[in-house]
């Protein structure tokens, strides 16, 4: 009897979506600020990931809605509608960073291991892992969450950024490694665990 139930109420929230959907391909304000509304929080993050900045990462945000209202009809209806648009929003974070010229991609492994990062000091175990983050350079930052959070294969970042399959794997070593040393260092300084 539950499954019966739960396949009832899938089929009206992919029915309630497929309407609100199509009030959104016909340019309907009040549909793009349901959109909004709903998802707005969850895009910010996602554009947080990529974009230190909370100011730039709102306009990134804004600039991704837009592109989600106007290309609404690019979306085939397969896949999950959310994922779709933090796709955009993904590919508006990168644009972002290449226009801006923070994020520059060099095969120089040797430029890599001379960096030293900086160590972020706070008490919250996420608060601190998100900062470590954050204090990563442009480059492993992109790599790392590319991978991490949205899941993304080598060779996929590797297209996207214009680098090579070795030349993410590298970074997304580097990021990791240091995100793994400054969190200990930061475990025994602090007490966090």
């Amino acid at each position: 009897m539950k499954v019966i139930q739960l396949h009832s109420e899938t089929l009206k929230a992919k029915k309630a979506l497929e309407a609100v959907l199509e009030k959104l391909k016909k340019g309907d304000r009040a549909t793009q600020g349901y959109i909004f509304a709903k998802y707005s929080p969850k895009m910010l993050g996602t554009c947080r990931q990529y974009i230190r900045d909370m100011q730039n990462a709102e306009e990134v945000m804004l600039s991704g809605f837009l592109k989600i209202y106007t290309k609404i009809a690019s979306y085939s209806g397969k896949g999950n509608f959310e994922g779709w648009m933090r796709r955009i929003m993904v590919n508006e974070c990168i644009s972002f960073l290449r226009k801006k010229n923070n994020m520059h991609f060099v095969d120089d492994d040797a430029f890599f291991e001379s960096q030293e990062e900086e160590l972020i000091d706070t008490s919250a175990q996420v608060s601190a892992l998100q900062r470590l983050i954050d204090g990563l350079r442009e480059d492993y930052r992109v790599v790392f969450n590319l991978y991490v959070v949205e899941e993304y294969k080598h060779k996929e970042i590797a297209a996207m950024l214009g680098i090579t399959e070795s030349a993410s794997k590298t970074r997304f070593k580097r990021a990791k490694e240091k995100i793994q040393a400054q969190y200990s260092l930061l475990s025994k300084n602090k007490g966090i665990s």
